[in-house]
C-alpha cells in the first residue's frame, strides 16, 4: 500500500467498502500502487495495468489494455464506442467483488502477461474516424480551414472529429463546428 493513495480511499463517500476490497485484490497481485489522474493506478515495471475509479452509479476496475484481454467471463465493458483500448469491470455491490475475487485476479494476471509480452492495442488511425457532413461541407467551402485542420496533430484532429460527431442533431453539430473554427485556424486543439 502506498500511503500517498490512502486519502483517495479515506475520502470516498460512495463505494468506500467496494473500492477498499478492489484495492486489496489488486495489491494481492503484487502491482505497484500509485496515484495518477487523482485515482489509484496500479503498475507493473512502470507500465499502467489497472486503475480503480468511482462513478455515481458504480465503481470499477479499468484495464488500460482491456481490449486485449480474453474476457472469458464476459464482464468487460467498453465505456463508449470511441474508447479503443481500455475496458472496465463495473460493480454496484461489495458481494459482487467478493464473489468474483478469483476471476478479477485472473484478469489482472492476464493484463500483466500482456504487458510482459509487449503487446499493443492497434488504434484506429485518424483517417478512419468519420467526418460529419457538416464539417466536410465547411472544409470544402474554406480551403484555409482545410489546410489548418490537416496541419493539426492526429490527436487534435481526432478530438475535433469526436467532438463534432457526438451530437445527434445536425444543428448542434453545426453549432459546435462554428464555435471552434477560430481555434482550428490558429492551429490549436479543442482544449487550448
Amino acid at each position: 500500500m502506498n500511503p500517498k493513495v490512502d486519502f483517495y480511499f479515506d475520502k470516498a463517500q460512495k463505494w468506500q467498502k467496494e473500492q477498499a476490497e478492489l484495492r486489496q485484490i489488486v495489491l494481492d497481485c503484487q502491482l505497484t500502487e500509485e496515484l495518477k489522474w487523482g485515482v489509484p493506478c496500479y503498475t507493473f515495471q512502470n507500465s499502467n495495468i489497472v486503475l480503480i475509479h468511482a462513478f455515481k452509479d458504480y465503481c470499477a476496475l479499468l484495464f488500460f489494455k482491456g481490449a486485449l484481454l480474453s474476457d472469458t467471463d464476459g464482464i468487460l465493458i467498453q465505456q463508449s464506442k470511441n474508447v479503443q483500448a481500455a475496458r472496465q469491470i463495473r460493480f454496484t455491490d461489495l458481494n459482487e467483488i467478493v464473489d468474483q475475487k478469483k476471476i478479477l485476479k485472473n484478469y489482472i494476471y492476464e493484463a500483466v502477461e500482456i504487458e510482459k509480452a509487449g503487446l499493443k492495442v492497434v488504434l484506429k488511425k485518424t483517417e478512419e474516424f468519420k467526418i460529419t457532413e457538416e464539417f466536410q461541407k465547411k472544409l470544402d467551402e474554406n480551403p484555409k480551414l482545410h489546410t489548418a485542420f490537416k496541419a493539426l496533430s492526429p490527436g487534435r484532429q481526432r478530438a475535433y472529429l469526436l467532438h463534432f460527431s457526438s451530437p445527434k442533431q445536425s444543428k448542434t453539430r453545426e453549432s459546435r463546428i462554428e464555435k471552434v473554427i477560430g481555434l482550428i485556424l490558429e492551429g490549436k486543439g479543442l482544449n487550448n
